[in-house]
């Protein structure tokens, strides 16, 4: 299983980012994915989970409102569109396989003026 997240950087709040994740070496379209971050100095949290067709969508509150999650199986590539974005959503963010709870390298968000 690889997942390699991409997508991060500087951003000043209020502002949007999309995040991806390349997933490789399993049958992506069979797996519910999630995306989950970890700020500095805390621990990890979850941020939101789509299944394998991508009609079920769930999303912490913290980004409900403010955060999509979708997936496009034929690229085995699952996003995040960040938008409204605020200093507290400063973290490093992955892509998680639920099952076997895999997941890869992430990509720095950082959000400041």
């Amino acid at each position: 299983v690889q997942l390699q997240a991409s997508g991060g950087g500087l951003v000043q709040p209020g502002g949007s980012l999309r995040l991806s994740c390349a997933a490789s070496g399993f049958t992506f379209s069979g797996y519910a994915m999630s995306w989950a971050r970890q700020a500095p100095g805390k621990a990890f949290e979850w941020v939101s989970s789509i299944n394998s067709g991508g009609e079920i969508r769930s999303y912490a509150d913290s980004v409900k409102g403010r955060f999509t999650i979708s997936r496009d199986n034929a690229k085995n590539t699952l996003y995040l569109q960040m938008n409204s974005l605020k200093p507290e959503d400063t973290a490093v963010n992955y892509c998680v396989k639920i099952t076997g709870n895999n997941r890869g390298q992430g990509t720095l968000v950082t959000v400041s003026s």
